[in-house]
């Protein structure tokens, strides 16, 4: 284990350091850089290799958390690239957007703060490139059968990885121009560089696995056709559509969905032309929703040149420090500050939305916002008597996703929804049509990098079980499991 009395030489945290805000923002480089070597060590030293793990069980992929501590402590940088991608596959990605659950069940969080463990699969991550530890791993046998992936973010890519490894003959389709769904074009450069994506994607393709950029499945190819040319089909096309927000002014110019925003400012970063920019350099920017989502549109704003960045949330602003009916190891909604925090702008708690406010050209001028009213029955309603308008130039709604953009699937291959509007599937993440399983927020919802995964590490294991009979790949989840209540 690590230094056994490690934690109480050390008490204190020391995360990642950060670009200064003046210089950050006139980039859109990553905001965080690397760690130096003896802090790592130190940090790494705290974890106590504790009887029972928890971190284990706050982490859907089960990461080897105490292991990985221990031999990057000893500096057995090599040892711990394996033990990391024993369970990730991913450790690039999941230390830079990953919000840490297991973080919040570590066991020194009880009483200090809880070990770096995000920053430290971060510098595994980096440098299992760095020194040349991450080499295809080619199949010692092709097992004769054919899979294809709908969509390419990290469910899709850990499916597919998963079963290019097992010998499967794997083609990845992705209906935009570029691989990597939401780690492409719906997180920002200042948190995950796409060089990042483009190194493992090229590891990918040296393994064997086939990309398929620029067809949408349901209207390029229909989904019977791609059943019936594939031995089996997994259907990891994520949770996109955007939840409304239908109020009076709704259609109005200059509202905007979070993500309609975001692709385009991602690949005008990417070097492309985009003639339907949404740039709110000048223009005064309010946020509709406080999670990452809305925290990457003020980030985004940020370097755009926003006049002014609001962002409003229609509850409570969260507790500072872990509420007393969310006690460890449970991962607890507390007050959070992000980079794109750090950078500026308001925050507003208790703020509903009545009306978006235009002038006589059609164009978003302002929201009319009151002060939020908690009923008895807990219900959220606009108090009267409070009202007031915001200034706004721009408005973009961050309000979270309702399910799948699954029309021509269900219409095509007779795939069923659940109740949430996700793809439906049984235990084995296949769903009602024989051969087609579901993974990520595809089936899901929307959810964490580290759950989609997870789930798509399990679904190549029931893939292969389907078409062979047997898998002997890991299964860290299955499609019934949440986030435990381990309080209980």
């Amino acid at each position: 284990m690590a230094d056994p009395r490690g934690f109480l030489k050390v008490r204190h945290r020391e995360d990642r350091p950060k670009r200064p805000v003046p210089v950050r923002i006139m980039d859109w480089n990553e905001v965080q850089e690397r760690q130096n070597s003896q802090t790592l060590h130190e940090q790494a030293g705290r974890c106590m290799d504790c009887g029972v793990p928890f971190c284990h069980q706050g982490c859907p992929l089960g990461n080897l958390i105490p292991e990985w501590n221990d031999l990057v402590w000893r500096g057995q940088t090599d040892e711990a690239v394996v033990r990391m991608h024993a369970t990730n596959n991913f450790p690039e990605f999941t230390g830079r957007v990953c919000p840490a659950p297991c973080e919040s069940s570590c066991v020194l969080s009880i009483n200090q703060p809880a070990v770096t463990i995000k920053q430290i699969e971060y510098e595994i991550g980096e440098m299992a490139f760095d020194e040349g530890y991450v080499k295809p791993f080619l199949p010692a046998r092709l097992v004769g059968k054919t899979v294809a992936v709908v969509g390419s973010g990290p469910a899709g890519l850990a499916a597919a990885q998963q079963l290019t490894q097992a010998g499967f003959t794997v083609a990845v389709y992705e209906r935009d121009d570029r691989i990597g769904g939401l780690l492409r074009y719906g997180i920002p450069d200042f948190k995950l560089e796409k060089s990042v994506v483009d190194r493992r994607l090229d590891v990918m393709a040296a393994e064997g696995t086939r990309f398929r950029t620029g067809i949408e499945i349901g209207k390029d190819i229909t989904w019977d056709v791609l059943r019936r040319r594939y031995d089996a089909v997994i259907v990891a096309t994520g949770a996109t559509r955007p939840r409304e927000l239908g109020i009076p002014g709704r259609d109005l110019q200059g509202i905007h969905h979070a993500m309609d925003y975001l692709v385009r400012s991602n690949r005008l970063s990417a070097g492309d032309e985009v003639p339907d920019l949404i740039d709110a350099r000048g223009k005064n920017v309010i946020v509709l929703g406080g999670g990452d989502t809305g925290s990457d549109c003020i980030g985004t704003a940020h370097r755009q040149g926003a006049a002014s960045v609001t962002s409003l949330a229609i509850g409570r602003k969260p507790p500072v420090d872990r509420a007393d009916e969310e006690p460890w190891p449970m991962m607890p909604k507390v007050f959070e500050v992000s980079s794109s925090h750090e950078e500026g702008g308001e925050r507003t708690y208790l703020a509903s939305t009545v009306e978006f406010v235009g002038d006589e050209n059609g164009h978003v001028t302002g929201l009319k916002v009151a002060e939020t009213e908690y009923l008895d029955d807990g219900r959220r309603v606009p108090k009267e008597g409070t009202e007031k308008i915001i200034p706004a130039d721009l408005v973009f709604l961050a309000l979270g996703f309702t399910g799948n953009e699954s029309d021509e699937l269900t219409s095509q291959l007779s795939v069923e929804l659940d109740r949430r509007a996700n793809v439906a599937r049984d235990e084995q993440y296949m769903t009602a049509v024989d051969g087609v399983f579901s993974c990520g927020d595809a089936g899901r919802g929307q959810s964490l990098v580290v759950w989609a995964i997870a789930e798509g590490r399990a679904c190549a294991a029931e893939v292969e079980r389907h078409l062979t009979g047997q898998t002997r790949l890991p299964q860290p989840v299955t499609p019934s499991e949440r986030a435990i209540d381990l309080s209980l």
